[in-house]
């Protein structure tokens, strides 16, 4: 049987979606990713800098952009750094070997739009954005009055067992109880 096409596992990437993030951060940084394939262009962590320190300068101290193969990983560090710093939910924060030995680069992706989302919440920051606003808080304010009235209801989706009773049933075999075997 064959899965339902709008399934998809976390590991599996959506060439859609990383195309919609690379536009985005190339709109932001003001430059174009490199010729290679999207998560060559990320492996060094250079293209991740930009995008924080244009999102907000002064996240970034410094971008390695020479060096063996602990600078760049150094890059993805700072990073991560920023994105915390930024406000960024340490649970949509990828892993330095999601990207690094492209073990899952959904989960970067995924990343890049936590940090979209996380932009909303920016005022400095004008746009473009990444993906749909968050929703804000919606607080109400109840009297005890409403607060009981409200206990009294019985919500249509509960629904109701108003006069209901098993009376006149009567299907089925009856339950035999025997004593003694």
């Amino acid at each position: 049987m064959a899965a339902p096409t709008a399934w998809k596992p976390s590991g599996i990437r959506d060439p859609q979606q990383e195309a919609e993030v690379q536009r985005w951060i190339e709109s932001v940084i003001g430059e174009r990713f490199p010729g290679v394939a999207y998560e060559y262009a990320l492996r060094d962590g250079i293209i991740l800098c930009k995008l924080m320190a244009r999102l907000q300068p002064g996240l970034i101290t410094r971008i390695n952009t020479s060096g063996g193969d602990y600078k760049m990983m150094d890059n993805i560090n700072q990073f991560h750094k920023a994105c915390a710093k930024f406000g960024v939910p340490d649970v949509d924060m990828f892993q330095t070997v999601d990207l690094w030995e492209f073990k899952n680069i959904n989960n970067v992706t995924k990343t890049i739009y936590a940090i979209g989302r996380t932009c909303y919440k920016h005022p400095e920051f004008q746009g473009p954005f990444l993906g749909p606003r968050p929703s804000e808080e919606n607080r109400r304010e109840w009297t005890e009055e409403q607060l009981r009235a409200g206990e009294m209801v019985i919500g249509l989706q509960a629904g109701t067992n108003k006069g209901a009773t098993q009376a006149g049933q009567s299907f089925g075999a009856t339950r035999k109880i025997l004593l003694g075997k």
